[in-house]
């Protein structure tokens, strides 16, 4: 088991040079790639070993900043999948910002179950359940952060690349997924117009028709039927990604996870300090529920981490806040900002 991570988030010089062991383990993480097979020398497969490096990368970077945000360090918690495979998680609780914060990668193999291929099924032709299971590899990164202030906005970013091959060890069938998207208690326009600017600004450079398609596959991916209400204001979000050349999709991807900090970190600067109230304080608790009812009922990759033989229910579940709360029949008073959020959800924004 891990080490407790029992840090108050004071600066001083012993937590200093715990940090300083944190980041440079990290960075150290990021130069490391797991020695190619024989059959990986395909161009295709390569493309496996230059999502892993990005994803390493990504990852360092963001837990610096996040951490010089916060100033309280994160777990960093490397394991090993017994089925192929690894990963590393980081997770921060009860810092100063934020109240829980994790920056997950995963770099995994094996035996793809047939219950997952039945569920690929509708969606990739190529897949045969009746001649499976097929060996698959994934790669991708996970992240979820949870303000302890209500003004400041959570937010979720997953990007992940996915092959199921052949004997032979190249690809049957590959593509890319993922996106990001703003969850706020408290609407401020402005945040989530810069948040989508930012986005659009990264998909743009690649495809004019990526922003609204992915836009609007957001809108209606992150939507909570029971509740007929979206999760949080959007961003974007597309799955199966193959219509283009893989190098072209990853250069795609890499833009849309660059984005990550310059989207986000903005807006908790400007809230992480606002004043807020008890009242305040449990509207966002049952925000916080909303978004884990949709975790739980909704989310694919929810689902397919819980099906994957070996799953690691820390990790999945790490996306979870510390603190939520499920009021009976709770209805903001008409007019108030509470309401004026639920209208958004209801009716989501074109918000560039």
């Amino acid at each position: 088991m891990p080490p407790t991570d029992t840090d108050d988030g004071l600066s001083s010089t012993g937590d200093n040079e715990k940090k300083l062991s944190n980041i440079n383990a990290l960075e150290n993480d990021a130069k490391k790639v797991t020695p190619l097979r024989e059959n990986d020398v395909k161009k295709e497969t390569l493309l496996r070993k230059r999502m892993e490096q990005y994803l390493k990368s990504l990852q360092e970077r963001i837990v610096k900043e996040i951490e010089s945000l916060d100033s309280k360090k994160f777990l960093i918690d490397r394991w090993e999948r017994e089925q192929g495979g690894y990963g590393i998680s980081c997770i921060l609780q009860d810092g100063k910002v934020f109240e829980k914060a994790g920056v997950n990668i995963s770099i995994v193999s094996g035996e793809l179950p047939t219950l997952a291929i039945q569920q690929m099924k509708s969606r990739h032709k190529e897949l045969d359940p009746s001649k499976g299971p097929f060996p698959f590899f994934a790669a991708g990164i996970s992240i979820v952060m949870h303000p302890h202030n209500p003004h400041a906005p959570t937010i979720h970013m997953n990007y992940r690349y996915f092959e199921i091959e052949k004997e032979d060890g190249s690809p049957l069938s590959w593509w890319f997924g993922g996106g990001s998207d703003l969850t706020p208690s408290y609407l401020y326009e402005d945040d989530a117009i810069h948040f989508h600017k930012t986005l659009k600004e990264a998909c743009d450079k690649h495809d004019p028709n990526y922003y609204p398609d992915f836009k609007k596959w957001c809108d209606e991916y992150f939507y909570l039927k029971h509740r007929n209400e979206a999760r949080g204001v959007g961003g974007i979000f597309f799955d199966d990604l193959d219509n283009k050349p893989p190098e072209e999709i990853f250069e795609f991807v890499k833009q849309c996870g660059d984005s990550f900090l310059p989207s986000y970190v903005p807006l908790v600067k400007k809230r992480m300090n606002t004043t807020f109230t008890a009242k305040e304080k449990e509207w966002q608790q049952i925000r916080r529920g909303r978004y884990v009812e949709f975790n739980l009922v909704w989310d694919r990759g929810t689902k397919f981490g819980l099906q994957t033989p070996g799953a690691r229910i820390e990790s999945i579940f790490m996306s979870l806040p510390l603190t939520a709360r499920w009021e009976y029949m709770h209805v903001p008073d008409k007019n108030s900002r509470e309401d004026k959020l639920m209208q958004v959800l209801k009716h989501p924004n074109n918000w560039v």
